[in-house]
């Protein structure tokens, strides 16, 4: 099998959430954009995608989420349909709501993630997908009170739901793979190793992402290593080193990381040790070469193919 078979890139469309690449102001200005003039803002995405050079796309937040591709294209299959003429294939879809959902063990709570995940699951079914990324729910500002330690007991409640909303979404069809999504309960080593103790590898598997680990003050590699056999699907992106301790985590918290993120190769992860875990480990999949609101994404995505072509794709094979 070629390599290119056997690692496959794409993109996740956070990568376009910078204003400058729409020529606007502000954030919320290309959520206006996207509204007034949908397909258009889609067709734009889809074309990047494209142009850059990677054949995967991973869906995410609002204005890039599912329900806005089915608004925007009319059916599942009209999405399908524009993705496949621009030989693009949905390698995945990330779901942000259980980082949002507040008290999700609530069973009331769980009820609406679960509905709302199934949801979703049907669509990447449909579009070929069978991968759904899952953001974690986010650790406390440390120092707040009244103090939620993230101990056993509360890692337990956690895997609990995650297990059965794994075992729910396996049976139609679709994988779930926790993100390490810097602050919040899986990121850090020691936590990423009491999630994976404590959630059933049937059923939960994992999406290490290599600028977040490092934001959390871990190193991807070594930690990679120990559950490689979870790893289903990875983003690949670079960071300049961790974060404060006591960095505040509340709503701002995923704009206070963009400066800590790099340009791929200008950071602090090592790529070749990297691609070399792969190789030994036997894995295969898809590589999201994600970058947190690039200005001129399709350059930036196809300087890091190229970096990849290049200096580690012959290490891989």
């Amino acid at each position: 099998m070629a390599t290119g078979d056997r690692l496959r890139f794409g993109v996740d469309l956070v990568t376009f959430f910078h204003p400058g690449f729409w020529g606007v102001g502000s954030h919320d200005a290309i959520v206006d954009h996207a509204r007034a003039a949908p397909r258009a803002f889609w067709d734009k995405i889809l074309d990047s995608v494209q142009a850059s050079g990677v054949t995967g796309v991973e869906l995410t937040f609002s204005p890039f989420n599912w329900q806005d591709a089915i608004k925007t294209y009319g059916l599942i299959d009209g999405f399908a349909a524009e993705l496949a003429r621009r030989g693009l294939t949905l390698c995945s879809g990330f779901f942000a709501e259980l980082e949002a959902a507040g008290d999700f063990t609530d069973p009331e709570a769980q009820r609406a993630l679960i509905d709302k995940a199934e949801r979703y699951a049907d669509f990447l079914k449909a579009c070929g997908s069978d991968i759904m990324v899952i953001g974690a729910p986010l650790r406390q500002t440390l120092g707040a009170q009244p103090v939620q330690f993230h101990d056993f007991d509360r890692a337990k409640k956690i895997a609990d739901f995650l297990n059965r909303l794994g075992a729910i979404l396996h049976a139609g069809g679709v994988r779930l793979a926790l993100h390490t999504e810097a602050h919040s309960i899986f990121a850090a080593a020691r936590d990423v190793d009491l999630m994976m103790l404590l959630t059933d590898p049937a059923y939960v598997h994992m999406c290490p992402d290599t600028a977040h680990i490092i934001v959390a003050g871990s190193d991807p590699v070594q930690l990679v290593d120990r559950h490689h056999e979870r790893m289903i699907i990875a983003h690949w992106k670079d960071a300049i080193g961790p974060m404060p301790a006591d960095t505040p985590i509340d709503k701002h918290i995923h704009e206070r990381h963009q400066p800590y993120f790099c340009g791929f190769g200008l950071g602090r992860v090592d790529w070749p040790a990297w691609i070399r875990l792969l190789r030994d480990r036997a894995y295969e999949g898809w590589a999201i070469l994600e970058l947190d609101a690039a200005p001129d994404p399709v350059r930036d995505i196809a300087n890091g193919l190229t970096l990849v072509r290049q200096a580690l794709l012959p290490i891989y094979r």
